[in-house]
């Protein structure tokens, strides 16, 4: 018998913790989600189940893997995956039946999750052929939302967000071509990561549109999530748009304490008289202000006309290029609506999509003076919801409506987080997504989870409080860390030099004590010189620690002037950073100063 409570979160934290106390075992894990999987009854969630016996074979062999010392991120771990996606032995339908064939072998991203120890629970519910953002677009019926069954769950990957978020799974992998792994995530309470284009192999994966697929991740937490990406992640030669880690831009681990967020101008907010979701948007930019944003109106037309594009514009025939056999020699097997959005594509021309591709061009070099302003973008991930009746009398413009802020994001190639943003007096979930240019997956990933922890929102529909916050186990992207320690510390005329690059103060710290600090004479504006001396000479001098890309590094060097340049110092902890030193000549006939401790203690005694 089961000695997990119905009530039990399965967030990965508290999985861990209970495995490593031998309080819980992986077959009990999985005997108490067979349990609540049959207490919801046909909630419209899965298309199919793992056997029962095949479970608990995988729930045993993560029990070894666990007795044998394995302490690997994801052993043990239950998951489920959008029936657009490959399970080895089982059918991939995309919630169309007649279309169902059975996979040889799993998508890449299911083997990795799988020789990580993760265990497979089943196949999810889905809008048919991943088109949509509704969560109704099934014959196998609409999940049930966890908070009011009236309401649409999200799609298309409506599945996987509420197996989530109903405690059935601890994380889900759906698709994301326009939204569907956001929209879904805000109706559900729940996080939904769409990681950079290309960082996740879509190999084994039905596609919708080819070139701007992202497998999704919903999980009940940013480090969840970023657990989850990490084993997925990485360059696949089998997916033609897979992207090599050098292919793919490098940026920070985290944002600048103080960094800067655009928020549309008010007139270009749209929330269709949904006054909770306006209300709760708010609230979130407050949010992000408190814990270091700077709010920034921006311009969002030309991120809105993206987003027309995608399904107003010539991206609508990559999606008929993906059912075209089924579409012109079994149309009878699609949904009226699948039918009569796929049929807008026999209207387009090879004119047509050049046309499209040279306006998604200018309007990406136009945003580019909207991102000139700001770090991260924050907006609603979407602008309402709906009842299912809404949906059912107008299937076509609701949709569209869902997509204001979700559409345009994997055209113009940016990385995004949607999060859990509160509840309204209607007690429905909202969310806001936080879009930054690609690469930016382990940053977004760490301030979504310092909005969430701000926003007090519990964890999907369980009513459980988010675990203690852990370090987002992302691994850190190509940086380098920086000891300043002069003229470019904070507050100092040439440290803009560095807040130009996006570089982040990492820390203030001293060096180890062996260092000598002059005051280089006839230098604008003033500057010191740091030069490491013999042992038992010198003292500790103060420095800021700061991170920057490897790129931004190699241009801040070479705009460095002589006598300074670039070495290797040592801090008081004995960590090694790249810092400033000087050399040996030009502080021949300087003032020694490291008696002061720094160049700012100097400076004040001045």
């Amino acid at each position: 018998m089961s000695r997990l409570a119905p009530t039990d979160s399965l967030d990965h934290q508290n999985l861990r913790s209970h495995y490593q106390s031998g309080d819980w075992t992986p077959q009990d894990v999985a005997a108490e989600i067979l349990r609540r999987i049959k207490a919801r009854g046909e909630d419209g969630v899965w298309i199919s189940l793992l056997p029962e016996a095949d479970l608990m074979t995988s729930a045993a062999n993560a029990a070894r893997r666990l007795a044998a010392g394995d302490r690997g991120a994801l052993v043990g771990v239950p998951f489920a995956v959008k029936d657009n996606i490959d399970v080895a032995g089982q059918l991939t339908t995309a919630a169309c039946p007649d279309f169902a064939r059975l996979a040889s072998e799993s998508s890449t991203v299911v083997t990795k999750l799988l020789e990580a120890g993760a265990i497979l629970v089943g196949k999810t519910n889905m809008d048919q052929f991943a088109t949509g953002l509704v969560g109704t677009r099934s014959p196998y019926g609409t999940p049930r939302n966890p908070f009011d069954e009236r309401y649409i769950p999200g799609g298309s990957s409506s599945g996987s967000a509420v197996a989530v978020s109903a405690g059935l799974v601890s994380f889900a992998l759906g698709t994301d071509t326009a939204g569907s792994g956001r929209v879904p995530a805000a109706y559900n309470n729940i996080v939904g990561l769409k990681a950079t284009r290309g960082r996740l192999s879509t190999s084994g994966v039905l596609p919708a549109c080819r070139s701007l697929d992202c497998v999704s991740i919903f999980a009940l937490d940013c480090a969840d999530a970023a657990e989850v990406m990490n084993v997925v992640a990485g360059f696949d030669a089998a997916d033609e748009y897979s992207r090599r880690p050098q292919e793919i831009p490098q940026r920070l681990s985290q944002f600048p304490a103080a960094f800067r967020f655009g928020v549309p101008a008010k007139s270009q907010l749209r929330f269709h008289g949904n006054q909770n979701y306006e209300k709760l948007f708010a609230a979130a930019v407050a949010n992000l202000q408190a814990i270091g944003g700077q709010p920034i109106e921006i311009d969002y037309e030309p991120f809105a006309q993206v987003g027309a594009l995608l399904y107003q514009g010539p991206w609508v025939a990559e999606r008929y290029v993906a059912v075209k056999q089924v579409y012109e020699q079994r149309p009878e097997i699609l949904l009226p609506v699948i039918r009569q959005i796929i049929s807008g594509a026999t209207k387009i021309d090879g004119a047509a999509a050049f046309s499209g591709m040279h306006q998604l061009q200018r309007l990406c070099r136009q945003a580019e003076n909207e991102w000139a302003k700001m770090d991260v973008l924050l907006v609603p991930t979407a602008p309402t919801t709906y009842t299912r009746a809404q949906i059912e009398a107008d299937p076509i413009k609701l949709n569209l409506n869902l997509g204001y802020y979700t559409n345009f994001v994997n055209l113009m190639d940016l990385s995004a987080v949607a999060i859990p943003a509160g509840f309204g007096d209607d007690k429905l979930p909202t969310g806001v997504t936080l879009i930054a240019p690609a690469g930016n997956d382990a940053a977004l990933l760490s301030l979504g989870d310092a909005l969430h922890r701000q926003s007090g929102t519990t964890m999907g529909a369980t009513g459980i409080a988010l675990p203690a916050a852990v370090e987002i186990p992302v691994a850190t992207t190509d940086s380098v860390k920086l000891a300043v320690v002069g003229a470019h510390l904070s507050g100092q005329p040439l440290n803009h030099q560095l807040t130009n690059l996006r570089a982040r103060l990492i820390r203030t710290c001293r060096t180890a004590p062996n260092y000598l600090l002059y005051a280089i004479p006839g230098t604008t504006p003033p500057k010191p010189g740091l030069i490491r001396a013999d042992a038992g000479e010198g003292g500790a001098v103060e420095v800021e620690v700061w991170e920057m890309t490897s790129r931004a590094f190699g241009d801040f060097v070479a705009a460095i002037p002589p006598p300074l340049g670039i070495g290797t110092l040592t801090l008081e902890d004995g960590q090694q950073v790249k810092g400033f030193l000087c050399e040996p000549f030009a502080v021949r006939n300087a003032a020694n100063i490291t008696h002061f401790g720094g160049w700012r203690a100097f400076l004040k005694s001045r």
